[in-house]
């Protein structure tokens, strides 16, 4: 594989860069306030954006995007990730970019017309409703959300309880995983149902606390109770019983998306760190980074990153050219090094800049609280791991269960 850029690549990297900088990181200073406080000012950013023919930059071209492959779009996002801003002011963050892939793929006319354009525009947003508080997240398959057909009235009846739905605060409709056929295969007894917020019988509970901050908007994990909740027959997303296969093909360039990004915070994490070190006197010509223990945290973050980003631009890579069930195994292991790597720098550059690295003064402390789930969500590390260890294992003859 070539690992290089191209000359338009490496400018549009170049253009997105200087506006994370110049428009974007400015505002952090109000992270703390919520992401509702964020809301007008971030909203004439994202007008920029789309005027700069930057918007929804994963979608193909017929799409409103910029036809970019994975790989490519794996660059992009390490340079959004820069801010925790970058992806939501170009309309490619999570849960919507795996939501918009889904409707491309399995939406009907009238699905993609209804809930897929408006959200291409950014007019409005969605959740993914699928882990449950009374079930394993670790064992997606296993769920006890409801959806009945009703076949007098032509609905789906929904009942369950959800949570962890991001993004539920605020959404138009979330994408629910829900049972349709008890008694079937493990792998095929959910369904992809789609769900309008305002659906008598959905109720956000509330947006739970992460870290001690619940959040808002689109910066929120909400809590979800479905009661009797009816929708249309045709509100079934992609075939019946596929809601498994459709959540792993979504999963598996979202990975690539979160770990380009978690690479994006690990590089300004870095650069602070390095700046700190350099900048920051013990006494008087003597900066923290003359200190040894200091320039092994230094050396060991810089060879971990560039590891972390070349083993994902590798599952990238094979992504776009072998599919998704091909890259089955570099998609775990990305996961889980990746995720780990991030809260490593995190931990040393808060180290560095000491007291200051957990005030709200810099953006550290807001990633090492809300970053700190990365080993957990889209399936914790120690499942990952397994899933490797079992599939290379297998190649020696062992089949581990």
């Amino acid at each position: 594989m070539d690992f290089s850029i191209a000359p338009d690549l490496k400018k549009l990297l170049a253009t997105i860069r200087e506006f994370v900088d110049v428009e974007l990181i400015p505002l952090e200073a109000k992270l703390g306030e919520g992401f509702s406080a964020l809301g007008p000012a971030l909203e004439a950013k994202r007008r920029l954006v789309k005027d700069a023919g930057l918007w929804t930059p994963h979608l193909p071209k017929e799409h409103g995007g910029m036809g970019l492959s994975l790989a490519e779009f794996g660059h992009v996002s390490e340079e959004l990730g820069r801010s925790p801003l970058g992806h939501y002011a170009f309309n490619c963050q999570a849960p919507d970019i795996g939501n918009t892939e889904i409707l491309l793929d399995y939406g009907t006319e009238a699905q993609k017309k209804r809930w897929l354009e408006p959200l291409i525009a950014g007019e409005h947003r969605s959740c993914f409703s699928m882990t449950e508080p009374e079930f394993a997240g670790s064992n997606p398959v296993l769920m006890g959300t409801m959806a009945e057909h009703d076949e007098a009235a032509g609905q789906w009846v929904i009942n369950g309880h959800k949570w962890f739905t991001t993004s539920a605060d605020g959404a138009a409709f979330a994408v629910v995983m829900a049972v349709t056929d008890p008694d079937g295969n493990p792998h095929a007894r959910a369904s992809q149902i789609i769900v309008p917020t305002d659906t008598p019988g959905f109720r956000l509970m509330r947006n739970i606390p992460m870290m001690g901050h619940a959040g808002s908007g689109w910066a929120s994990h909400g809590e979800i109770a479905y009661e009797d909740c009816r929708v249309p027959f045709d509100s079934l997303l992609g075939p019946r019983g596929a809601g498994f296969l459709i959540a792993q093909q979504r999963l598996g360039p979202g990975r690539i998306h979160h770990c380009m990004r978690w690479i994006g915070i690990c590089e300004r994490a870095f650069d602070m760190m390095c700046q700190h070190a350099a900048t920051r006197e013990l006494a008087p010509g003597k900066p923290l980074g003359s200190r040894q223990t200091v320039q092994a945290w230094i050396a060991e973050s810089r060879a971990e990153i560039h590891a972390a980003r070349l083993i994902v631009l590798h599952a990238a890579w094979r992504i776009d050219h072998e599919g998704v069930y091909a890259a089955r195994e570099e998609i775990s292991l990305i996961k889980f090094h990746v995720a780990s790597v991030l809260q490593r720098v995190l931990d040393r550059a808060i180290q560095v800049h000491g007291a200051l690295g957990l005030t709200d003064d810099t953006p550290l402390a807001f990633w090492y609280g809300h970053e700190r789930g990365a080993r957990i969500y889209d399936g914790p590390d120690e499942v990952h791991k397994t899933v490797v260890a079992r599939r290379i294992l297998k190649k020696y003859g062992i089949s581990v269960q």
